[in-house]
């Protein structure tokens, strides 16, 4: 009898879908804070999120999201193309752990690199995304310092969101690139803008620099 490759169990994804990744960590509170107005529109934004990129075909096969919520940290959604990805349903509680959040988000994109490396994936630059109301209420500084490193390797893109009354201070001592303030609770338009980047630079060579159209959603 012939003797047949075997593929490690877990890279059976890349086999059947050997496309260059672009992956997508969100960071989203879920604490108390978020309860009501605020979390319903989240989910509302998370729904046009996948909504919008399902409309676009090659970003379904190449966009990759994770996603964890924070309050406490928890992986709602390991990485996984935006075909397979379906929105959770948050609800608010808990405290606001923004300094762990970033920590845990930053080793799984190590990880999720280290995957796309074993098995010979091209990948574009990960993309990190913040979304928080609060202020944290762990130490933060060890993330700063590690988004701070990682930016410089080139290691990321890491942006951070402020929603109502979100420490805007600590998040721009957390972010390399200034954060942005959500106008009122325009989650829907942020996502939007969101699922369009991501299939615009889906479309683009690994490595090629995109320009992306402006954050509407983002207070002036």
């Amino acid at each position: 009898m012939a003797d047949f490759e075997q593929i490690p169990f877990g890279a059976s994804e890349f086999a059947e879908n050997p496309e260059p990744r672009c992956p997508c960590l969100l960071l989203l509170d879920t604490s108390a804070s978020m309860a009501g107005a605020p979390i319903d529109e989240l989910n509302r934004g998370l729904m046009d999120f996948r909504r919008e990129l399902a409309a676009d075909a090659l970003a379904m096969k190449r966009v990759e999201l994770g996603l964890l919520t924070f309050g406490p940290v928890q992986l709602v959604s390991d990485f996984q193309t935006a075909d397979q990805f379906t929105p959770p349903l948050l609800a608010g509680a808990g405290d606001t752990p923004i300094g762990a959040a970033v920590t845990t988000g930053l080793d799984m994109v190590r990880q999720r690199k280290d995957a796309y490396r074993a098995n010979g994936i091209l990948y574009y630059r990960p993309w990190i995304f913040l979304i928080t109301d609060g202020v944290p209420t762990d130490s933060w500084h060890q993330a700063a310092a590690m988004v701070r490193a990682g930016e410089e390797a080139k290691g990321f893109s890491f942006f951070a969101v402020g929603v109502e009354n979100a420490d805007m201070e600590v998040l721009s001592h957390i972010s390399v690139r200034p954060p942005l303030k959500l106008g009122g609770l325009r989650f829907r338009d942020l996502f939007n803008w969101l699922s369009s980047s991501l299939s615009t630079v889906s479309r683009a060579q690994v490595g090629q620099p995109v320009r992306l159209m402006p954050p509407g959603w983002a207070e002036v």
